[in-house]
């Protein structure tokens, strides 16, 4: 798969500013658009890790994750991600980016997968959040919502076109 509009899009907005994205893709469509600061709250396919230590990463682009292979601890390797039942090791930093964010968007989710749909909670009240999303899910409970009801690929650019202008 190929960065898309909407990954291109938010790449262009880290020009004038600064742009941090959450995601609970474990590609790294982000980065090869040209985004720089991506937290993977699920890990990135990319990526092994140890089976014992999962702050050990090591990339794994070239070649296929095999039985035996080990970190230099010894333990097995497996594949930096959090699979169904595990915690999700970024949530709390995400929370953190999301509580100090003075422009918020949410792209392409039903706000049914937890912990990351409860992100948006730890957003101030008084900043805007963008919903992008063609079935954006009513959410009553947050204040300052701008929805966008389109695909990523046509939502993300006409919020960062009204973001550019704007600056």
């Amino acid at each position: 798969a190929k960065p898309n509009a909407a990954h291109l899009a938010l790449a262009v907005l880290e020009k004038d500013f600064d742009v941090t994205i959450i995601t609970q893709n474990i590609d790294d469509l982000h980065e090869r658009a040209g985004s720089t600061n991506v937290v993977h709250l699920h890990g990135v396919i990319t990526r092994s890790q140890s089976g014992k230590n999962p702050k050990l990463t090591y990339p794994i682009a070239g070649w296929e994750l095999k039985m035996g292979e080990v970190c230099e601890l010894g333990s097995q390797l497996r594949a930096h991600v959090v699979w169904f039942g595990e915690d999700v090791p970024m949530i709390e930093t995400a929370a953190q980016i999301c509580a100090e964010a003075d422009i918020f968007m949410l792209v392409g989710t039903s706000l049914a997968v937890y912990p990351a749909a409860g992100l948006i909670d730890f957003v101030a009240d008084e900043v805007v959040k963008y919903l992008i999303d063609p079935k954006i899910p009513t959410i009553s409970s947050v204040k300052n919502v701008v929805k966008v009801e389109e695909k990523a690929t046509v939502g993300v650019a006409k919020v960062a076109a009204i973001l550019l202008q704007n600056n």
